[in-house]
């Protein structure tokens, strides 16, 4: 099964990413690839440890050729390749695996009338043990790092996923985006920057963003609603702090949605005048998929530390 698995998987496209970082460049008998098909092998079967992965693929020595791998696996060598191997060459070869998973998704439809793409992005705070993990050290008494996803929601496919420490704050991760035009990017209050957000204006994509209390508006104009879908106001306003208003110039369109579900009355901001505003208050309802993203992650994510003794020994 681990073998028809593999098969599904371009090993040219592989061997692309080795060769551009040089990775089995002093790799005499332990690939990248065999790299790859072991740590592959260690979460599609729950391995728990170096030790059990060395002990679990010596039991079926004999089938090891048959899945791929061109040679033993022993734990010391896996230590060593895990802590020297360039971590790119695995980056690169993810966002192969996705860009096809994106063209097999691409015509999935979403819970909202829009044709363009449309991208959640969101971050989750993953709790670590500080005495374990004292390099990730989030605040006094505890430990955690940060995942941050852009989530195609075409498919619900992770498009970017960054894991930094947990005290980099959320805002800072649009300056590794880079805006697609046409598209619609949905987030959370927390990536409220007007300097940041003016960049997907200049790049011909748009943005659906919950709004801050404490944001000063103009308002301008006031289009006609129908309060019977929930939508309660929708506004061409501009900014008036000095701030905001010298690093994004433009109009903004402020939504208005009484959200009759949770009784609560939400707020957003967007560059886009064509919508309905009722499809601007559906298309941030998406958001919640980012979130459901993330409570799977922790359901199947295994964190875990290889005592040194073990990786030597």
């Amino acid at each position: 099964m681990f073998a028809q698995l593999i098969e599904h998987l371009p090993h040219k496209e592989f061997q692309k990413c080795v060769a551009r970082y040089r990775g089995d460049r002093y790799a005499k008998n332990f690939s990248c690839w065999d790299q790859y098909l072991a740590m592959a092998f260690a979460q599609f079967t729950y391995r728990e440890s170096l030790r059990d992965i060395e002990t679990c693929l010596g039991a079926v020595a004999g089938k090891l050729y048959h899945m791929g791998f061109h040679a033993s696996v022993a734990r010391s060598t896996l230590a060593d390749a895990n802590e020297s191997r360039d971590w790119r060459i695995y980056a690169d070869f993810a966002q192969t695996l996705i860009g096809t998973a994106r063209t097999l998704y691409a015509r999935d439809p979403l819970s909202v009338d829009l044709e363009q793409s449309l991208y959640a992005l969101d971050s989750t705070t993953i709790d670590l043990c500080l005495s374990l993990f004292p390099w990730a050290k989030f605040r006094r008494y505890k430990a955690a790092v940060k995942m941050h996803t852009l989530l195609d929601l075409h498919g619900n496919i992770p498009t970017f996923i960054r894991v930094t420490s947990g005290n980099v704050h959320d805002v800072n991760l649009l300056d590794e985006i880079l805006p697609e035009a046409g598209a619609f990017y949905v987030m959370d209050r927390a990536y409220i920057d007007f300097q940041r957000l003016f960049v997907f204006t200049l790049s011909s994509a748009f943005f659906v963003v919950r709004t801050k209390s404490n944001v000063l508006l103009q308002r301008r104009y006031s289009h006609p609603v129908d309060k019977s879908t929930g939508v309660r106001s929708d506004q061409t306003v501009i900014l008036t702090s000095f701030e905001s208003a010298s690093v994004y110039p433009d109009a903004l369109r402020r939504v208005s949605y009484f959200d009759a579900e949770t009784n609560k009355r939400l707020k957003f901001l967007t560059n886009n005048f064509a919508l309905p505003a009722l499809t601007i208050a559906q298309i941030y309802k998406c958001r919640w998929q980012v979130e459901l993203f993330f409570k799977w992650i922790k359901q199947h994510l295994r964190i875990g530390l290889v005592p040194l003794s073990e990786t030597r020994s």
